[in-house]
């Protein structure tokens, strides 16, 4: 039956950063909607951001697009040219390959839930802006943009 149960989808806390590149998106969850539905081409996920907490660390693809849909809350999305609330209902997209880093932080009192739709490009690279840190969906390990890998947690 194509109808997912999302009750029944397990939770994933946290994400797999290595430390201390962890610890603002520790809260997060995220419930893989596509994987339970069986999706290959693209990914669907339902997250829950509560306050404080951040969607990721700044990032962009180099060949998946992005994008989100807030169902509930606030968020505050932040790229290269600034700053923009994004309230329920509100949407946003990231083409793959522009060099312009994104996230999401939730700086209101009240935990937001957002849709996450990405595609599944097994050469994509994501690079992140802020911090030395990319990783390649090829392996899924998280490496220095040198190539050094973090060690092992």
């Amino acid at each position: 039956m194509p109808k997912i149960d999302i009750a029944a989808v397990p939770e994933r806390k946290g994400s797999g950063y290595p430390k201390p590149f962890d610890a603002p998106c520790a809260e997060r969850i995220r419930k893989r909607l596509g994987d339970a539905g069986g999706l290959t081409d693209f990914g669907v996920n339902l997250m829950r951001l509560p306050p404080g907490g951040w969607s990721s660390q700044r990032h962009w693809h180099s060949h998946e697009d992005e994008f989100v849909y807030l169902l509930d809350g606030e968020l505050v999305l932040i790229e290269d040219e600034g700053e923009t609330v994004l309230r329920a209902g509100d949407c946003a997209a990231f083409a793959k390959n522009s060099g312009n880093g994104h996230h999401m932080i939730n700086r209101s009192d009240k935990v937001a839930v957002y849709l996450e739709v990405g595609s599944r490009q097994a050469d994509d690279l994501t690079t992140c802006s802020d911090i030395d840190m990319m990783s390649a969906n090829a392996d899924g390990r998280f490496v220095h943009k040198d190539g050094t890998p973090y060690p092992e947690a």
